[in-house]
């Protein structure tokens, strides 16, 4: 399903949101391909692709108390100047194993290098990310719990500019207790889902937003 191949012993398909970051790239400084709150298999990668292309993971629960994205900001004791010194000093280690070597692992690392930069350098880029920014009642709106919170990210990220998002929520493969299992995770599901419709349709969204589940 996210890839649209049947699975390959042989061969590992890029998922269609590595796909789109190939083809489409970073746009207004954010990640082309996010996974909320991270990425939920193989399948989900880049696959034969390079690693560039994979998602950048949240790796936080939006709707967790506290919830903040690592590594978005700077550390207390790292001041812009010494940001920036250490990025040409990295800059200088990179070029000399870039002419000595020839490595996808290499291209990645900076490839997501750069994206980093992009991201902390830009503080219209970590806003995207800052869920708190958002007004208290459309949070309630959505749910303040894990469907909900998450499906609120998203639309901020397509919002921003982000290209393709994945929202994991929990696990669909009941094999038994499958009517409480469901009871207990639908309710939050279509709380979130038909505020995120909502939402996307009021802010002209919509028509140019494909939503699948």
């Amino acid at each position: 399903m996210f890839t649209g191949y049947r699975p390959s012993p042989a061969l590992i398909f890029p998922s269609y949101g590595a796909v789109v970051s190939h083809e489409l790239g970073v746009r207004n400084n954010l990640p082309p391909y996010v996974a909320v709150p991270s990425i939920v298999a193989n399948d989900a990668g880049s696959g034969y692709l390079s690693s560039a292309y994979g998602p950048f993971s949240l790796g936080a629960d939006p709707a967790s108390a506290g919830f903040q994205v690592k590594d978005l900001t700077l550390p207390g004791d790292v001041s812009p100047e010494r940001f920036t010194n250490r990025r040409q000093m990295l800059d200088a280690v990179n070029e000399h194993f870039a002419k000595a070597e020839k490595s996808d692992k290499l291209d990645a690392m900076d490839t997501f290098y750069q994206r980093a930069y992009g991201l902390i350098s830009s503080e219209k880029a970590r806003l995207a990310f800052d869920i708190n920014k958002e007004d208290a009642k459309l949070r309630d709106d959505y749910g303040r719990h894990a469907a909900g919170q998450r499906f609120l990210m998203a639309r901020r990220l397509v919002e921003a500019g982000v290209r393709f998002v994945t929202c994991h929520f929990g696990g669909w493969d009941f094999h038994n207790g499958i009517t409480g299992a469901t009871r207990g995770s639908l309710p939050q599901f279509d709380q979130g889902f038909a505020a995120l419709i909502r939402d996307l349709s009021a802010r002209g969204l919509l028509q140019k937003t494909l939503v699948m589940v």
